[in-house]
């Protein structure tokens, strides 16, 4: 029995992604911090495909240790598909930005992503039909005014596993390693990054996609032989493309 796991299921992207995998007969687990919505989103993919198994894992990946904790958790189980989804954003100047915040979003967005990816491919670069597929942002493209450091997180996020996807091919890996880079996305994403109760993306954001919209897009990256599904910044239209940023192999 094969799974699929997914960080930052609770909500949003992570969310949709489960129920459309778990739409596919494809075993999930769910890792987030709030118990209440993954325990939702259990009965939700039980009621839509009851012989799909579901396993929850409630952890903050913010928190290196628990990254460690999270994979050795997961040891007992065969995993065909990584997709680390965890991750939020911050809106404000690099001088005004609260540190506070800052800190976790790096050590989410960067370090547990660092150590899951590291750790899965480790173990299945050579397992035929593995991916690894991480969340970035058309902002790990693109600098965003106002959103500097949260950018920079998602251009390493992108940077990484594009080199990623080079190293595993030079090596002639069977994993494949994707990123799925998002524009916005009407998701908790805006109220975090603003640090607000309520955001209403209708009549407030020009264009915008739902978060099944971007599962459907997961899906269609997760299908495809490419590396980078990217949703172009003017006409939010979805792209399948091969990696984008220079790659200079080592040669010595």
């Amino acid at each position: 029995m094969k799974y699929t796991v997914i960080t930052g299921a609770s909500s949003g992207i992570g969310y949709e992604t489960a129920l459309a995998f778990a739409a596919r007969g494809k075993n999930v687990v769910l890792a987030a911090r709030r118990n209440e919505q993954l325990e939702e989103l259990k009965a939700e993919i039980t009621r839509i495909n009851p012989d799909v198994d579901v396993i929850i894992r409630t952890t903050d990946l913010s928190i290196a240790d628990n990254a460690y904790k999270l994979y050795e958790s997961l040891q007992e189980l065969q995993i065909e598909t990584w997709i680390n989804n965890a991750g939020f954003g911050n809106f404000a100047s690099v001088a005004n930005q609260d540190l506070n915040k800052i800190e976790p979003l790096l050590r989410l967005n960067i370090e547990a992503l660092t150590i899951l990816s590291s750790l899965f491919v480790r173990d299945y670069s050579n397992s035929e039909g593995a991916q690894l597929i991480n969340v970035s942002s058309g902002g790990g493209y693109t600098i965003v005014g106002n959103a500097v450091t949260y950018c920079a997180s998602k251009f390493y996020v992108s940077a990484f596993t594009e080199g990623l996807s080079h190293e595993l091919r030079n090596q002639g890996a069977r994993m494949q390693a994707k990123v799925l880079a998002p524009a916005a996305t009407e998701t908790e994403f805006a109220k975090r990054a603003l640090n607000v109760k309520d955001f209403e993306y209708h009549g407030t954001v020009p264009k915008f996609h739902t978060a099944k919209e971007m599962a459907g897009f997961m899906l269609d990256l997760y299908d495809s032989d490419k590396v980078v599904g990217i949703v172009d910044g003017l006409t939010y239209e979805f792209e399948l493309r091969d990696a984008i940023f220079n790659y200079v192999e080592r040669t010595r």
